[in-house]
């Protein structure tokens, strides 16, 4: 803001650690050089707890047979291929505790394979895009054999999931070995070939600046140290050094791991930060007295000036109680605000005393988590003491979940916060921060017939069909076909075009529905995304399967989509 000389929060300056932060080393080399044998060698250091080996790529498939290297000690994650999985893999990889005190290992094998994939993702979109696009012109389809032009939205696209995975890298407390591969190609000077030949890393060309050190294997055990980040080692900066007998365990200790900080001190650059303050000014009203108020706590403790001791009891209280799965709202309020600023916000319940925001999300998760066991028990010890004909029909699992959740919940609304507090073994009742015991909801039968429509003579749901609406199979396939209802919607085509696949031999199964909906996800999250929907994309990206209230997510932007008679 040009004219503005006065700094708009306080701050506080500090003096420099001097711990080097938990290294994140690049292997490379060509085909069959030996990274992935010197990794799983290096997994047996004594620095560290465990190792947990992530393989990305079939064409190789040596995480298992490299388990009888003398000294090896390493997991495998396992995971699906796709790039949201792997992601995943990583983030358990992640928020492994330490081992035996020690800092934790993670070998990503390979980095390459990870680039070609999103590449190929970007080739395929593209392809799709060009097909779209002419079917809307009424022109000729591409053949398989025409080029695809790769626009440069999509290219940005997919270095945005590749900086996603080192993201997630960075935010790990130990070591973390990189593996790619290497390729001797033919050197250019001003644009134009030479007859030298030099060595290119495979993968995104950032991925050098993005490590702390980088070793390359020309051969088996000839490796050279071509660049680093340390102070601990006497290096002269942009050389190439031999470097003999390399092993993992001696690249760690030159770096100075041994004295280095417990997490990676780095301050992320934030640019979706701007579009957050464009709708700020854009919907901005005068601040009223509350509003100070939360200014002057944010900056009385050091956190968000956004967020408040007030503001974080009332999104945990909301993710409590949320009717389809408080599990995944509690993880998600402590993903968007981040560790170390819920650290810094305190707050106050009436059950669970004094602490800070991150600390009441995790003991929010313990009691749901508990709430849930404790229901899953119960209902088995009632199962297994009923007739075979009163036992209830199974549900989908999603649904046996959110209904445990829905149960502990409304438990805790009618009475249980005014107990005692628990003991330690016991598990704890939620926190009531608004002190509020929600309206009791009606549902169609508590209405008397005085308050039905007069018109018509007072109808009365027989016991069946409220036997069938309360059927956790019913609801689940209601949810399930209004997602397909939208999922149309977005693809611009009618419900019975969108379902003919599996609605052409009668009413589709369960099962069927289900999978057909999960299968035409990623499709309508792309849509989304071409329409510059990412907010709606994230939102549906993160659903439940199947999601009870996707029809309230969807309602503003199906309000201005045309419906296809």
């Amino acid at each position: 803001m040009p004219g503005i000389t006065t700094p708009l929060r306080e701050r506080r300056s500090r003096k420099p650690t001097g711990l080097p932060n938990p290294p994140m080393m690049l292997l490379v080399g060509p085909e069959k050089s030996g990274k992935s044998y010197v990794a799983a060698q290096g997994s047996g250091t004594d620095l560290i707890g465990m190792t947990y080996w992530i393989e990305i790529g079939g064409s190789e498939g040596t995480a298992d047979y490299y388990g009888r290297v003398r000294g090896a000690r390493y997991e495998i994650v396992p995971h699906n291929g796709t790039y949201q999985d792997i992601l995943d893999a990583i983030r358990w990889a992640v928020a492994q505790p330490p081992v035996n005190g020690k800092p934790n290992m993670i070998v990503v094998d390979n980095m390459t394979v990870l680039w070609d994939m999103l590449s190929d993702e970007q080739a395929l979109f593209a392809r799709r895009r060009a097909e779209r696009k002419a079917n809307e012109n009424r022109r000729r389809a591409p053949r398989l054999d025409d080029p695809i032009v790769i626009d440069s939205d999509l290219w940005n696209r997919a270095k945005d999931r590749w900086g996603e995975v080192l993201w997630m890298l960075r935010r790990h407390s130990g070591p973390t070995l990189l593996l790619a591969r290497q390729e001797i190609v033919t050197a250019f000077e001003n644009d134009k070939p030479t007859r030298e030949k030099t060595r290119k890393i495979k993968a995104e060309r950032n991925l050098p600046a993005a490590v702390d050190a980088i070793v390359e294997l020309h051969a088996f055990g000839e490796a050279h140290l071509t660049g680093v980040r340390t102070l601990h080692w006497d290096v002269k900066p942009g050389e190439s050094v031999p470097f003999p007998d390399f092993t993992v365990d001696t690249l760690l200790r030159r770096l100075g791991f041994e004295e280095a900080a417990q997490a990676r001190q780095v301050t992320e650059a934030r640019p979706e930060a701007y579009l957050h303050e464009q709708d700020q000014q854009r919907t901005q009203q005068p601040a009223d007295e509350s509003g100070d108020k939360r200014q002057a706590a944010a900056k009385q403790w050091g956190g968000h000036p956004g967020l408040t001791s007030k503001v974080v009891v009332a999104l945990v209280h909301k993710a409590l109680t949320d009717e389809n799965d408080p599990l995944e709202c509690l993880r998600a309020i402590r993903e968007e605000w981040g560790v170390r600023t819920l650290r810094q916000i305190p707050t106050r319940t009436k059950m669970w005393g004094e602490m800070n925001a991150d600390d009441l999300i995790t003991k929010s998760l313990d009691f749901v988590e508990e709430q849930a066991r404790n229901r899953e028990e119960a209902r088995k010890n009632a199962v297994g003491g009923q007739s075979a004909e009163a036992t209830p029909p199974p549900a989908l699992p999603e649904q046996d979940e959110a209904g445990e959740h829905r149960e502990g919940l409304e438990a805790t609304a009618s009475g249980q916060l005014d107990q005692e507090p628990p003991g330690e073994n016991d598990a704890p009742p939620p926190p009531d921060p608004q002190a509020e015991e929600p309206p009791v909801s009606e549902s169609i039968e508590d209405i008397s017939a005085a308050e039905e429509p007069q018109d018509l003579p007072p109808q009365r749901q027989t016991r069946p069909a409220r036997a069938r609406r309360d059927d956790p199979r019913e609801v689940a396939r209601q949810a399930l076909l209004a997602e397909a209802e939208i999922q149309a919607r977005v693809k611009f085509v009618t419900v019975g075009e969108h379902l003919g696949a599996i609605s052409a031999e009668g009413e589709p199964g369960l099962g069927q529905l289900r999978d057909f909906v999960q299968a035409h996800r990623p499709e309508v999250i792309a849509l989304l995304e071409e329409a510059d929907e990412q907010a709606l994309a994230d939102l549906y990206r993160r659903a439940p399967m199947p999601d009870l209230g996707i029809a309230g997510k969807f309602a503003p932007y199906l309000d201005r989509v045309p419906t296809r008679q």
